[in-house]
């Protein structure tokens, strides 16, 4: 799959640079690949949603497209209305679809879906119409819903999801547990933090699961540091351990990337440059601290982060890009093509991380998602897009 081009035949120059952004293997060897080993699939044209997910909507065991006001059927892609489409201007403005997820909330064995809207705006949850005509009944789940990067996740690991997010007006992080039998007492929501905490405001950016203190449990993620995680999950508010871990960012993710035990975590600049890893280098609790190092820089605005093993390898790999038009073309490198890539996960003889970048595409970028899920159950990780130029689906060939 990589071939491997005799040193020898590169300027000093350009091996160089090569090296500095992280398209060298650990002996400097130049890895090279196809340019796309991803087929796209254009969904959808037109700016609807900066947010996407996937789920067997219509239940015969193909995998549909869900992503602001529609859902699209597989394999044609047909367009269903989920509520009333709204036309959006993608150099004007923003749409009120952020993110979207999809999850059977009302236990009914129908997928639903969630869906983030603007930044301090309300969340609300969809229930599949089950094949029926018309647009599905909304449900509210919180009146304001903060940080730029809400989570759907198994916060005891118990196999339950929940969604976290912050509110502007308490200050507070929250959980919130969806409904089991009573759909109008709405979602459970419970307090992580203590009111007026960090990262709760309306743009705040940053967040993630992760066990950061090796106690087995999960602990949410900012850029500021992370709330530890109690034994007991309904304990509040979580005792929060401040720690600088980076810039404004997107999704954060935890893992013991240079595998001497502890986890590390990545995170990527939502709206400047850079992708990072944050090494965990000594201490424990509120002594942890963390050593950034840099992994790519050649592109900017990575609103949108996965973590995910793409050509099963048996180590994650990250899968980002340029969001588009994040903050209307005005953002540093902007209007730079719109670009995906993934980034293969190695480690040199040290057991340190490194990274080797495959371009996937230079025309459609990403929103404030990237969604991995095996489409078409080939056992293959599939990439779901969705962003102002639209819902785009690329199929993994590795």
């Amino acid at each position: 799959m990589i071939n491997r081009r005799p040193q020898f035949l590169i300027p000093l120059a350009l091996l160089l640079l090569l090296t500095i952004l992280g398209c060298t293997d650990k002996k400097g060897n130049v890895s090279t690949l196809p340019k796309s080993e991803f087929i796209k699939n254009i969904i959808h044209s037109e700016f609807i949603s900066e947010g996407v997910a996937a789920g067997d909507v219509n239940k015969d065991g193909l995998k549909d497209i869900l992503s602001g006001a529609y859902w699209f059927e597989a394999p044609n892609w047909v367009k269903h209305e989920i509520r009333t489409p709204i036309a959006y201007d993608y150099a004007k403005e923003w749409s009120d679809s952020f993110l979207n997820f999809s999850m059977d909330v009302n236990k009914d064995d129908w997928i639903d879906l969630i869906e983030i809207g603007f930044p301090g705006k309300p969340a609300y949850w969809y229930e599949n119409s089950k094949g029926k005509d018309g647009h599905w009944a909304r449900y509210l789940v919180d009146s304001s819903a903060c940080n730029e990067s809400p989570m759907l996740v198994d916060i005891e690991g118990k196999g339950q999801l929940d969604l976290v997010f912050g509110n502007q007006k308490s200050g507070h992080m929250n959980r919130f547990i969806a409904p089991v039998d009573d759909m109008d007492a709405g979602w459970v929501k419970q307090s992580i933090s203590e009111a007026d905490s960090l990262s709760t405001h309306r743009f705040s950016h940053g967040l993630g699961l992760g066990d950061i203190n090796g106690d087995g449990r999960g602990d949410v993620l900012i850029k500021d540091g992370w709330w530890e995680a109690p034994q007991n999950r309904n304990d509040t508010p979580w005792n929060f351990h401040k720690v600088s871990l980076g810039e404004d960012c997107s999704q954060m993710y935890a893992y013991d990337l240079d595998d001497d035990g502890d986890n590390d975590v990545i995170s990527s600049s939502a709206h400047k440059y850079g992708i990072w890893w944050h090494e965990q280098v000594m201490g424990q609790n509120d002594s942890i601290k963390f050593e950034r190092h840099l992994i790519d820089s050649t592109f900017s605005q990575n609103h949108g982060l996965a973590f995910q093993d793409m050509n099963d390898d048996g180590l994650p790999d990250l899968i980002t890009g340029k969001r588009f038009y994040g903050h209307l073309g005005k953002d540093p490198g902007g209007k730079d093509p719109q670009v995906i890539y993934w980034y293969e996960m190695q480690r040199d003889d040290n057991k340190k991380p490194y990274w080797i970048p495959h371009e996937i595409d230079t025309n459609s970028g990403i929103g404030l998602q990237v969604i991995i899920e095996d489409m078409n159950n080939d056992l293959k990780p599939d990439i779901l897009i969705g962003n102002k130029k639209g819902v785009f689906y690329f199929e993994n060939s590795l």
